[in-house]
């Protein structure tokens, strides 16, 4: 696909039915996805300034972080809002606030990230969003929203993935499926996984925005799996990308494909300690502020 013939519309209603599509398989691996992927909202939090009897904006929350996370910190005097564009996955992100008694904390609520359409005298201590920005067709627009949804001295914390190289989780069975349906890479400037990798473009965004004080860092971000086929049965389960490759291929083939993502892992991440699938990425944690960093 390339920018000459890309519909945004129907982007984010391709986007919408493919989480929904998989929204069951990330209830099924949260605890292993997030097993990892605890410290990267964690750190979110702290960058964003989350304290006690805030009111903070999770924006394509998925199946609930960082928002539970920050729910624990805001506590009752306090609030958070999750939105996503996919029902289902808000659907599994209302279930985990109950089971952990949060949901009295947490309003979610199904809403375009671009738009953010929530009640208009709503204003927010902190904004945090961990790995959503990168599938936004107009992150200009987003990121104007977000900061007009901020109090003066607001922050907006953000976490995208790094180049494909450092995010074998994710680039790895994208690319074995691309080389084996000799598939076109994706045109520049087309949301995905890898599209805000460059951080001083993402910096430039930002101020472009209206956003000041901004700083980025990098965050290494580690998964387990017990063996290289539990690895591609999370992968079958939930990278939405791969799963849209292979829709329209025989079972045969697709089982193909999927064996060649499990021999890979053997090869490149088997730990030779615990004889466990290891795969080390890289994040890109991102804050800006609005107007002033002074506390309010």
């Amino acid at each position: 696909m390339s920018n000459s013939n890309f519909d945004p519309n129907e982007f984010k209603l391709s986007q919408r039915q493919s989480w929904d599509s998989v929204a069951r398989g990330w209830q099924k691996w949260w605890k292993t996805f997030e097993n990892g992927a605890q410290k990267v909202s964690d750190r979110l939090i702290e960058l964003a300034n989350v304290d006690s009897g805030d009111k903070v904006l999770d924006v394509a929350t998925g199946i609930g972080e960082p928002a539970i996370s920050a729910a624990k910190i805001v506590g009752k005097s306090g609030h958070v809002t999750a939105t996503d564009i996919s029902s289902e996955m808000l659907v599994i992100a209302e279930e985990r606030a109950r089971s952990t008694g949060l949901h009295e904390v947490i309003e979610f609520k199904q809403t375009d990230a671009e738009s953010l359409e929530l009640e208009t005298n709503q204003a927010f201590n902190s904004i945090i969003c961990r790995w959503g920005l990168m599938f936004l067709p107009n992150l200009d627009n987003a990121l104007s929203n977000m900061l007009r949804l901020l109090v003066p001295g607001g922050k907006l914390a953000a976490a995208v993935w790094s180049e494909p190289s450092k995010v074998p989780l994710i680039s790895m069975p994208i690319n074995i499926a691309r080389q084996e349906l000799h598939a076109p890479l994706l045109g520049q400037g087309i949301p995905g996984p890898f599209s805000l990798a460059d951080i001083d473009a993402l910096k430039k965004s930002l101020e472009k925005a209206g956003f000041v004080e901004i700083k980025s860092e990098t965050i290494r971000v580690v998964f387990e799996f017990s063996s290289a086929e539990e690895y591609t049965e999370f992968n079958q389960d939930i990278v939405a990308p791969v799963r849209t490759m292979l829709a329209n291929e025989t079972e045969e083939r697709k089982q193909e494909i999927w064996n060649a993502v499990t021999d890979q892992a053997k090869q490149r991440f088997v730990d030779q300690d615990t004889g466990r699938i290891k795969l080390a990425n890289e994040a890109i944690c991102i804050v800006g502020s609005s107007i002033s960093s002074k506390k309010v």
